[in-house]
């Protein structure tokens, strides 16, 4: 079943990745779209799907990195409701790179790269930290509280740091929606040494976050050492959200709605789960922009608005579906 999976997750990828080159304003034939890939700019509808492909690569890495970080945060606190969006990792990555951009006057890639990771882990610790005091410790109801609380607090907070500056608003207010249309190459170059280095944190605790799911006492028990565990295999989640947030603005959702189709597809493994939901990540976020472009020529819609049109239904079904099981 994981196999037939991986190989019709692989195809539908394939497919989706064609499509987002061939479609958008203008839409382009399979020949110049291959020619493009192979260097080709002769002609119009070669230099368009050129400008395209930076795009797509976009997509594919920034969904992966999220619904990784998604299924991550999942394993580490035992919460079906954990999301970079819902716990807030997303809006304190967006705060530091709103204070840098006006407060810093930074520009340059590497360092608003620097500073949303920075801001997603102090928004993480935080949420974590709130979330864990009182009675029964870490329970998903109060992260999923403490998340919301810091979201509206960070929500706000850029607000009053944006509105009375406007250049800032000018540069900040496209990213702030969330969307793929900026990709520049020697940004994916800049990105990709974390990116791998947060999937690598991720994937090589697999193992730890099967044993996590048994509860900390059991885990303990089979030789796991949780507290390292949860600590790397955190830190990886921080780093994928932090620069994907960089790169595209905060897109919501991807990590709440991915990790759970995938688990009803595949089990709960871990060393199956991760990269599935990786691919599946890249194909919700590639489709998505695809669909964005598309329905709304000659405009278009950017995939911040559309995934919480799919996720916020879903976010809700999960919410129904734990009560029902707690009843």
């Amino acid at each position: 079943m994981r196999l037939r999976l991986t190989a019709a997750l692989v195809v539908a990828l394939v497919a989706a990745t064609a499509a987002s080159v061939m479609f958008g304003v203008r839409d382009i034939g399979v020949a110049d779209a291959f020619a493009a890939l192979g260097g080709a700019r002769e002609t119009t509808d070669q230099a368009a799907a050129a400008v395209r492909l930076p795009r797509t690569v976009l997509a594919l890495v920034a969904g992966a990195a999220l619904a990784t970080a998604g299924t991550t945060m999942q394993a580490v606190t035992r919460n079906p409701l954990a999301d970079p969006g819902i716990f807030g990792v997303l809006s304190g990555a967006s705060l530091a790179v709103v204070c840098g951009i006006a407060f810093l006057g930074v520009s340059d890639s590497r360092t608003t790269m620097l500073l949303a990771v920075l801001g997603a882990a102090v928004a993480a610790v935080f949420v974590y930290a709130v979330g864990s005091l009182g009675r029964g410790g870490a329970t998903p109801l109060k992260l999923a509280l403490a998340g919301a609380a810091t979201t509206a607090a960070a929500s706000s907070l850029v607000s009053a740091v944006v509105l009375p500056r406007a250049q800032a608003m000018d540069q900040f207010r496209f990213w702030q929606i969330g969307g793929v249309g900026g990709a520049q190459w020697a940004d994916l170059r800049l990105a990709a040494v974390p990116l791998v280095f947060g999937a690598v944190l991720c994937w090589a605790c697999a193992r730890g976050m099967n044993a996590l799911a048994l509860g900390d006492d059991v885990a303990s028990g089979l030789g796991e050492r949780v507290w390292r565990t949860r600590l790397v295999s955190s830190a990886g989640a921080v780093v994928l959200c932090g620069v994907a947030t960089a790169l595209t603005g905060p897109i919501g959702f991807v990590g709440l709605v991915v990790p759970h189709v995938i688990r009803l597809l595949s089990g709960t493994d871990h060393r199956w789960l991760l990269p599935l939901s990786a691919l599946a990540g890249a194909l919700l976020l590639t489709v998505t922009d695809t669909v964005g472009r598309v329905v709304a020529r000659p405009d278009e819609i950017a995939v911040g608005i559309l995934t919480p049109l799919i996720g916020a239904p879903f976010f809700i079904w999960i919410v129904r579906r734990q009560k029902g099981r707690a009843l």
